[in-house]
């Protein structure tokens, strides 16, 4: 199909040889517990996509990340949707380079380091919300001898066993004596922090999103991001921004394993031309919306507009996708999903989207204020 081509050419751009490394792993074992696909994506140089070329990485626009981002869905969803934790994470966290004097020499240091070292961030934080997540840290924060302990937990926390950095949310006495919000960037080394089972779902099992567990887990002061009185909205424009990030490349990724089902009812010619049209055209089309919202992102579209523009494509893909990969299956037919189950899974691996947060039933009504010309106030 023209559009997955121009996806899988995006993603060779990028990340020579992963398409192919990919697609060498037969389809079961790519969405196994366990799945190589972790690996080869960091093999290939896929943790330098988003880190701007003065870090050594590739500086990809939302445009061209999302089209690398549907390729890797339509080959491994599990993949596509562990490294979004990855690129979101990195697109918040580099954001604090453009600001003069906000980074630590500790921080520098750690972000030259991500490229050459191919490492990989996770996310502490609940990846769905704009600040109210954040307000409400899970992972507590004593104040130690240069710096601070943190205890808590993630779960589930994507990249939990292939993770080189984990960045939390925490709550930090201020200069007034009242928590602060901040945000630890904890070595995934660090003693005291553990990995539990918790994903018990075969599907996109090979995201490895179990349990992180932090017990009294030192992270020194120079790892931990403030605000200042000269930057009171730091960490709201950098959750703004992952935010942002995250619904685009989460939508990429499940638009892609979507795709591959269209792709494949096209190859062999199931159903009547007029089936198959209709059927590429939805799919086209809802892609398409997401297109138009890298686009705008790319060209400088920030805030509570970007915000409420990539939630509209969300909750219409979270509608649709699932529509199309059934009418996928239905034309593939019944003996197809008696010989076996990777498409059914591919099908089946589009309704996770309805799952992150934020709900539908939690945004309609901010959604209706904003499109009255109110706030965007996410609960």
């Amino acid at each position: 199909m023209r559009s997955l081509d121009h996806a899988r050419a995006a993603c060779e751009r990028h990340h020579p040889g992963l398409v192919k490394a990919l697609e060498e792993v037969p389809p079961a074992e790519r969405e196994r517990t366990g799945s190589p696909v972790i690996g080869l994506f960091r093999d290939h140089g896929g943790t330098g996509l988003l880190v701007p070329p003065e870090y050594g990485g590739q500086g990809a626009d939302p445009l061209e990340a999302v089209h690398v981002q549907r390729a890797l869905g339509a080959l491994s969803p599990s993949l596509a949707a562990a490294v979004t934790m990855h690129h979101f994470t990195v697109a918040m966290l580099y954001s604090l380079a453009e600001r003069n004097g906000r980074l630590t020499a500790a921080q520098t240091e750690l972000l030259h380091g991500i490229v050459p070292g191919r490492g990989l961030m996770a996310s502490g934080w609940a990846e769905g919300r704009t600040r109210q997540n954040i307000l409400a840290p899970t992972v507590t924060a004593r104040p130690a001898d240069g710096g601070y302990l943190l205890s808590g937990s993630k779960k589930p926390c994507s990249l939990s066993r292939s993770m080189d950095l984990l960045t939390a949310s925490i709550a930090v006495p201020g200069p007034d004596g009242g928590p602060e919000l901040a945000l630890a960037l904890i070595p995934a080394s660090s003693p005291g922090l553990t990995v539990r089972p918790f994903w018990g779902n075969t599907l996109l099992a090979a995201a490895e999103s179990d349990e992180v567990r932090l017990d009294d887990v030192f992270v020194p002061s120079e790892l931990v991001v403030r605000t200042s009185a000269d930057d009171p909205r730091l960490l709201d424009d950098l959750q703004t921004a992952g935010f942002v990030w995250f619904e685009m490349l989460i939508c990429a990724g499940y638009a892609g394993a979507a795709a591959a089902l269209v792709e494949e009812v096209l190859r062999r010619g199931r159903g009547s031309g007029a089936d198959r049209a209709a059927l590429a055209v939805e799919s086209e089309s809802s892609f398409g919306l997401l297109e138009g919202a890298a686009r705008a992102v790319r060209d400088g579209l920030r805030g509570e507009a970007a915000v409420a523009g990539v939630l509209v494509v969300r909750y219409r893909l979270q509608q649709t996708l699932p529509s199309i990969a059934n009418r996928a299956l239905e034309l593939l037919g019944g003996l197809d999903f008696i010989r076996g189950s990777h498409f059914a899974q591919l099908a089946a691996s589009t309704r996770p989207l309805a799952f992150h947060p934020p709900s539908w039933g939690a945004t309609a009504e901010p959604l209706l204020r904003w499109f009255d010309g109110a706030p965007l106030e996410l609960a």
